[in-house]
């Protein structure tokens, strides 16, 4: 898909080259804020509201090849904004079991691992891994500089190998992700 013509006819008003890039970067949409707000009616609430802000402010991307970096930032915002909102005390029966039904168990642990990672770390960690996105526009996802991107991909790595290692070792408390 070339996404900058995409977005070219998007910005003269076809709503379905709107839908087309939304359906190209769907499921990493749906995978980031995922990651960040962890429930799905947050995910729901913030993936539309993503939509919804970026069909409305299409016009103020000026750089038609930045709208993966553009939408993400959006998301990410909208994500936090789900959070600040959010009470901080979460009763112990709201939080559900931890359950897959993947038979890739590893993916399934290290997943559980990411998310166990504090928000800057985690964040960094799905754009960069999870959704292949290059340093310099992670970098530009999350407004940073591109050592601070590598300083927290450093940081989260050295974080996820000591919880492995806690893991392999038969050692790692569950309830401390």
């Amino acid at each position: 898909m070339d996404i900058a013509k995409e977005v070219t006819k998007a910005k003269r008003g076809d709503r379905e080259a709107f839908v087309r890039l939304v359906k190209h970067i769907e499921s990493s949409l749906h995978n980031t804020a995922r990651s960040i707000v962890k429930k799905e009616e947050d995910v729901a609430d913030a993936l539309q509201e993503t939509i919804l802000k970026a069909f409305k402010s299409l016009d103020s991307l000026r750089e038609p090849t930045f709208f993966k970096t553009w939408i993400f930032r959006i998301l990410i915002n909208e994500c936090r904004s789900i959070l600040a909102k959010r009470s901080r005390i979460v009763p112990v029966s709201d939080i559900p079991a931890a359950s897959s039904v993947s038979k890739d168990y590893e993916n399934v642990e290290l997943r559980e691992l990411v998310d166990g990672l504090d928000e800057q770390q985690r964040i960094v960690v799905v754009l960069y891994y999870f959704e292949d996105m290059p340093l310099r526009q992670v970098a530009e996802t999350l407004n940073v500089s591109e050592s601070a991107i590598k300083m927290r991909l450093n940081r989260a790595r050295n974080a996820l190998m000591g919880k492995m290692k806690l893991v392999q070792e038969g050692k790692m408390d569950y309830g401390s992700l």
